[in-house]
């Protein structure tokens, strides 16, 4: 029987590229496995939380928001990012209130998700919110959205025909789905 192979890579060189408010660009050269040398160009983005709300009628809690960079208007759960030191929960409960008002009284965890774990240095929390008692929408001043309801069976539906194709909305779907036996 053949040993694994050990698959690190190893940083030689780092060149920022770019330094925003949510993200950062480098150029790092590695040493790979195999003794040779590869670019890797990383975006490293602050984390971020989603969550799956579901109101007493099984409906998810979807935001309907354009994203610029697709240009067109997605449906997606309620997330955002988190703030520097902030516990995913935290964030989370804070995105969930300021995105559709909804407050849980049970909140639980669906895992992690890596979107783009290529080139993209993020990691997104996901949770299950139910019991919601609500109360005003608290959006940043740079945010539009609507917030729909939508039947849990035709989201699970929507993300498994492609209809749905934001990464965090169609895991936290599928996960509960299958995990919860939704």
């Amino acid at each position: 029987m053949k040993m694994p192979m050990d698959l690190t890579e190893v940083k030689l060189r780092r060149k920022d590229v770019f330094e925003g408010k949510i993200m950062t660009v480098h150029v790092d050269d590695v040493r790979l496995p195999n003794g040779e040398e590869a670019t890797r160009e990383v975006v490293d983005h602050v984390d971020g939380a989603a969550v799956l709300a579901l109101d007493e009628a099984n409906r998810v809690l979807v935001v309907r928001q354009y994203r610029y960079v697709f240009g067109k208007v997605l449906d997606e759960l309620p997330a955002g990012k988190l703030d520097p030191g902030e516990d995913p929960v935290t964030g989370a409960l804070r995105e969930l209130k300021e995105e559709t008002g909804a407050e849980p009284e049970t909140f639980l965890p669906l895992g992690k998700l890596l979107p783009a774990p290529g080139c993209y240095g993020e990691t997104l929390h996901l949770f299950l919110a139910k019991g919601l008692k609500f109360s005003q929408q608290q959006l940043d001043p740079d945010e539009f959205l609507n917030v729909e309801r939508v039947p849990f069976d035709e989201m699970v539906h929507r993300c498994v025909n492609g209809e749905i194709d934001d990464a965090k909305t169609v895991a936290a779907v599928l996960r509960a789905k299958v995990l919860l036996n939704l």
